[in-house]
């Protein structure tokens, strides 16, 4: 691991993935360190940029996003890419963006509320900049969906 991180930063680090609402008497705890010297090592860690933010997971249904799907996008050449980002990062329904290999030049993540809503957001990706051809994959079923890192750390 390039950022010279000692198991306790671990400890941290995994605490805080699996609950961003821990509090610090209660990491200070897990770890065996004081309050004030955990503060100071979660500073250190966010100044590092090892800590991107903490976040609430919503539920997507609660809210009526009951379509996830995984668009493959073929934009015709790369000098559409940089386009293609900057108005998929626009569209509130996309949640992810990766330029890929293999089938298609990015992959998107999206939730949106129904079939209709769906048709709506595909004709808006199918006129984004240089995109010559989608296809979508719906989700059915969902068995694990995570942002966590598997950090390989002793936790005793």
């Amino acid at each position: 691991m390039s950022q010279n991180l000692d198991k306790t930063d671990l400890k941290i680090l995994h605490e805080l993935q699996r609950n961003g609402r821990a509090r610090r008497n209660k990491l200070a705890e897990i770890v065996g360190l004081s309050v004030p010297s955990v503060s100071e090592r979660m500073k250190k860690l966010e100044e590092k940029n090892l800590i991107d933010g903490y976040y609430a997971v919503l539920n997507p249904r609660n809210f009526d996003f009951d379509i996830t799907a995984f668009i493959f996008v073929q934009v015709d050449n790369s000098s559409f890419y940089q386009d293609f980002v900057e108005a998929s990062r626009d569209e509130a329904e996309v949640l992810e963006c990766h330029s890929i290999t293999g089938d298609g030049s990015h992959f998107l993540k999206i939730r949106t509320h129904n079939t209709e809503s769906l048709e709506k957001l595909l004709s808006k990706i199918q006129t984004m900049p240089g995109v010559k051809k989608t296809r979508s994959n719906i989700v059915l079923s969902t068995f694990k969906e995570t942002r966590e890192l598997p950090l390989k750390i002793d936790l005793d």
